[in-house]
């Protein structure tokens, strides 16, 4: 028996006391990132510079959830447009998908006293496939699902594993109409961070489109967090963590899906993920300060687009791609260039003050950032 076939779906349970740890800790890590970036020297600038890292990531993980890997260009450069920022080194190349797919999010975290609508929800589902329903043309765009059952599904396609099938499509209206008016009424002493937690088990059951119910999903649910927060503006990346822990993901959806209304367990993974989501944009944070410091201090440096483009990767990716430095070889590949012009490259950027030489390398030697500020990278 599946959740939704409960005799009293949608009336969910929980341990308020269980949850209680989880919730302290999360509420003091919001009011964490809140204080340092209100804290931080040129806050407008700097809350600028958050919301734009946390919206590049949200989109590069939401998609990457689904198995689908966009150009992170073309996504630093919708969401610098989108946003009105101008920056070195970003090339303004979009595509079509990263512009709507940054809309989406964006539109999805603003207007927070707007009620979300069945219309609403076809839009953003539409806005995923804005080059129509593909080859095969089965996705329906704009509208709700087929009638042909809903499963999730694994395995061989001659012996496919059914992990979960949601409510059949003569159920789905009144499914969703129940959904939307408890998503839209006024909290009424419900925990806004449970609320949003219920909200997105509750839409991913209710699987309403033929494709992109996850990205939609994850969507409603960063609005519900905006809107327990009073906080359009989001500097931190609920997607990110969960694709940290995809795997756990799908594991807690799945047995909660088969489960009683009792969805504590459930809660309890939600608002952990929460947690390290809160917590690593404090990494985050310190990385964009790190960022703004050094190109303060290189405001009047004259360096070429290519050597831009390097740096803001170095100054974005640290994390493993670059933990032992960054060759030439590695140059040529970021850049596209000749050997010849990243070794010229490269030894500019040392005699400029930009990047330092690592002990040893032989004959490949290795570049680390100079860094104005202290921090910890992030990678996306």
């Amino acid at each position: 028996m599946y959740i939704w076939e409960q005799p009293h779906w949608p009336h969910f349970e929980w341990d308020e006391s269980a949850l209680r740890p989880t919730l302290d800790a999360v509420r003091l890590l919001q009011g964490r990132v809140l204080g340092k970036t209100e804290a931080a020297p040129g806050q407008a600038d700097l809350d600028l510079e958050v919301e734009m890292d946390a919206l590049i990531q949200n989109a590069i993980r939401t998609s990457e959830i689904e198995g689908e890997r966009l150009d992170v260009g073309s996504v630093r450069s919708s969401v610098a447009r989108q946003l009105g920022i101008e920056q070195a080194g970003i090339s303004g190349r979009t595509t079509p998908e990263s512009e709507a797919l940054v809309d989406l999010l964006l539109q999805s975290t603003r207007q927070l006293d707007e009620p979300l609508t069945h219309g609403r929800l076809c839009l953003w589902q539409s806005m995923l496939f804005v080059k129509g329903p593909g080859l095969m043309g089965q996705v329906r765009v704009g509208e709700l699902r087929g009638d042909h059952p809903m499963q999730v599904v694994s395995g061989r396609l001659d012996r496919p594993t059914v992990h979960f099938e949601a409510p059949p499509r003569e159920q789905l209206e009144a499914e969703l109409d129940a959904f939307l008016t408890w998503f839209n009424q006024p909290l009424e002493g419900l925990d806004g961070l449970v609320r949003a937690g219920i909200a997105h088990l509750w839409l991913i059951t209710l699987h309403p489109f033929d494709d992109g119910n996850g990205r939609v999903t994850r969507a409603v649910t960063d609005r519900a967090l905006a809107q327990a927060e009073r906080q359009s503006v989001r500097f931190y990346s609920l997607s990110a963590a969960i694709m940290a822990r995809r795997s756990a993901y799908y594991d807690y959806l799945e047995s909660t899906q088969k489960g009683s209304l009792d969805i504590t367990p459930w809660l309890l993974w939600f608002l952990d993920t929460l947690k390290e989501a809160l917590e690593q944009a404090l990494l985050r944070i310190d990385r964009v300060l790190v960022k703004a410091s050094f190109w303060q201090h290189h405001a009047t440096t004259v360096l070429n687009e290519r050597q831009i483009k390097v740096l803001n990767r170095l100054l974005d990716t640290a994390g493993e791609e670059f933990a032992q430095g960054i060759n030439a070889r590695k140059y040529q590949s970021l850049a596209k260039v000749s050997k010849a012009t990243a070794t010229r490259d490269l030894a500019e950027l040392v005699e400029k003050g930009c990047l330092f030489r690592l002990p040893g390398g032989g004959r490949s030697t290795r570049y680390a950032l100079v860094e104005h500020g202290k921090g910890l990278p992030g990678e996306y």
